[in-house]
């Protein structure tokens, strides 16, 4: 299976830390220290996870090798949705006119762009398809409580979109040697560890420190697991590309592997924490970095609880 093309799409509106000084009285400072996030995207008025679902559609269509109407299975995946019946992955196919194609939207909390691609794996696996696109989109703002001293300040918008064939497609076709994925909903806290409840005061962080530990625990074993499986050490890993839920995981998964930083990808600082887009940012930022025979890691930890890693070889 292989990754043909990615893109992102990033809103315009920038929010800086000072904007919830009168929100929720935390500081820059505070916040910078604990989080390690300075600044992060908001949605227009008139955006949605639909419409920038959209926007990253149409940046991905220009660069793949292959019209969008050759896809035959489309999976969108996120936990802020627009509308949970015209569901995101639905509203693309309407959007860019694709008819007659498997249409299935998901969500597993942040871990949901790996949980889909192990779908798309699925449906190539029985031979239901042969070229897919999937959509990730997270409006986290349009949930988040900007008063919520716990929670309020991490979150961030954006979307990415990714087209994926079963059979190589071009020379610069990124390679997925294998991805896995875990619910963990008996594990710590599960499902009360952060909770997004739509008729009752958006998303909330109840349990961060278990959120923390599992998070950095699991990122941390899914990644030696991967590697392993694969006969390759973290020695042999040329990027890897972590959730982006706050600095504090970050640095501690990259202390539990024993990986240099400088292989390590991070924007939570000007981006925040957006949810399962965050590592398909990470990568689409980061192509012009990678050179044939790289191994590039994606790995990722969701409330509720889940994990999953890919595995991906330039």
């Amino acid at each position: 299976m292989y990754l043909n093309s990615i893109a992102h799409y990033l809103p315009s509106i920038v929010i800086d830390n000072d904007y919830f000084l009168d929100k929720n009285g935390l500081t820059d400072e505070w916040i910078f220290t604990r989080t390690g996030i300075k600044t992060r995207r908001k949605a227009e008025p008139d955006e949605n996870a639909n419409t920038m679902a959209i926007e990253a559609t149409k940046r991905v269509i220009e660069l793949n090798e292959y019209p969008i109407e050759e896809v035959d299975l489309i999976i969108g995946g996120t936990y802020t949705p627009y509308d949970t019946v015209g569901t995101m992955a639905h509203v693309v196919q309407e959007e860019f006119a694709v008819s007659d194609v498997r249409t299935v939207s998901i969500s597993s909390a942040c871990s949901s762009l790996i949980n889909a691609i192990e779908i798309v794996e699925g449906y190539f696996a029985t031979g239901k398809a042969e070229k897919a696109l999937v959509i990730v989109s997270e409006h986290n703002t349009g949930y988040s409580v900007d008063t919520d001293e716990f929670a309020g300040h991490l979150w961030g918008d954006g979307s990415a979109a990714l087209f994926v064939s079963k059979d190589r497609v071009s020379e610069n076709d990124l390679e997925f040697l294998e991805i896995t994925t875990q619910g963990l909903a008996n594990v710590g806290k599960g499902t009360t560890g952060v909770g997004l409840q739509p008729l009752n005061n958006g998303i909330k962080m109840r349990y961060g420190k278990d959120v923390f530990i599992h998070a950095c625990n699991y990122m941390t074993q899914i990644t030696k697991d991967i590697l392993k499986s694969n006969d390759f050490s973290i020695n042999d890993l040329d990027m890897l590309i972590p959730h982006q839920a706050n600095v504090r995981i970050l640095n501690n998964v990259v202390e539990q592997l024993g990986i240099e930083p400088t292989r390590v990808i991070s924007n939570v600082e000007r981006l925040g924490n957006t949810g399962c887009v965050s590592t398909a940012i990470g990568l689409s930022e980061n192509l012009d970095k990678l050179k044939k025979g790289m191994l590039v890691c994606l790995t990722v930890f969701g409330g509720g609880y889940s994990s999953g890693a890919a595995l991906l070889r330039v």
